[in-house]
């Protein structure tokens, strides 16, 4: 039934535009009263995500300046933020309650939740490994203070064991794709386009994805110094409302979005659209809740429990929810 559904959605591609048109700008006129031309955000984007959005969604187009800066993983974006190199990242609960434990100076504004279907662990094409124990001794790639971190060592735990048990690798994940491809790796726990390119350019087998071991809670960070700024509060306003009016866009222009994803990724779209009609929930963004801030908590206290940790963390102070009123 969801399957049908989904293709009913896909084919409302051009209803689905023409309200996009008539019902955005307004709203986000509204959001924009202040002079915004003089202001610069420093957004940290991922390949074929946020950046690709906005731009085929039709909302990209802003009353201040955009410097695009990507990185592929969660712990680069709120680096970046800490350094003062960046406005604006986006990331895993995972990287975030890494960044709590740090006392990073970086702040959570918003949540935006997405499928869990296209994160996973990936053994190679005709791999003897079927089950999470046969991992037992094997070299699994991940990356440090992720989703994939987390995820996996839930899987393990599941199966009785941890890491100690395999030859953990912690690759970037383009080196990640790289060692895959050459077979020197044995499993990858990893998520997005570059577990597709597994599975599709190099057969990839999936062991099992993050459904069930991750919330599908990801989340929006922001540099506190353009938190407190007015006019940079504003734009961060106003890009928050843009992405929340595009992920709606997508869910049902999907097509048009996996055909852009497919330009800037390489990879196919018929691979992006199958992870689509797969997906395990809609996208969308939302504004900050209670419960959003008790998930976080659950991420770190699991990091606490397992000795990842070596002393309780509290989240609730990275949290800023300032924006849940435009977002609401």
């Amino acid at each position: 039934m969801e399957h049908s559904i989904t293709r009913r959605r896909l084919l409302r591609t051009t209803l689905g535009a023409g309200m996009a048109a008539t019902l955005a700008p307004s709203a986000l006129r509204a959001a924009t009263t202040p002079d915004l031309s003089g202001v610069t955000l420093r957004v940290a984007y991922y390949k074929g995500l946020h950046k690709t959005l906005l731009e085929t969604a039709g909302l990209a187009t802003t009353p201040y300046k955009i410097d695009w800066k990507e990185f592929n993983s969660g712990v680069q974006h709120i680096e970046g933020i800490n350094v003062d190199a960046l406005d604006f990242g986006s990331g895993s609960e995972t990287s975030a309650a890494f960044a709590a434990k740090s006392g990073a100076r970086v702040k959570f504004i918003a949540v935006y939740r997405e499928d869990l279907n296209n994160q996973g662990t990936f053994v190679q094409k005709d791999s003897q490994i079927r089950k999470i124990t046969d991992l037992k001794g094997k070299r699994v790639g991940y990356v440090r203070g992720t989703t994939s971190h987390y995820y996996l060592y839930k899987q393990l735990a599941e199966a009785g064991l941890s890491f100690n048990d395999i030859q953990a690798v912690h690759l970037a994940p383009t080196d990640g794709l790289s060692a895959f491809s050459r077979g020197d790796l044995d499993a990858w726990a990893i998520w997005g386009y570059n577990g597709q390119l597994a599975r599709t350019k190099f057969g990839a087998g999936t062991l099992k994805t993050a459904v069930g071991y991750l919330s599908g809670n990801f989340l929006i960070s922001a540099n506190p110094k353009a938190i407190d700024d007015p006019l940079r509060h504003a734009a961060l306003a106003d890009f928050l409302l843009r992405l929340k009016h595009a992920y709606a866009w997508s869910n049902t222009n999907y097509p048009t979005y996996a055909a852009a994803q497919s330009r800037d990724t390489a990879v196919p779209v018929d691979a992006i659209l199958e992870l689509f009609n797969n997906r395990n929930q809609d996208y969308s963004l939302i504004s900050t809740s209670t419960e959003a801030i008790g998930s976080h908590q659950e991420v770190a206290d699991v990091f606490t429990k397992t000795g990842v940790f070596d002393a309780p963390v509290d989240v609730k102070p990275y949290w800023d929810r300032s924006f849940d009123g435009g977002l609401a």
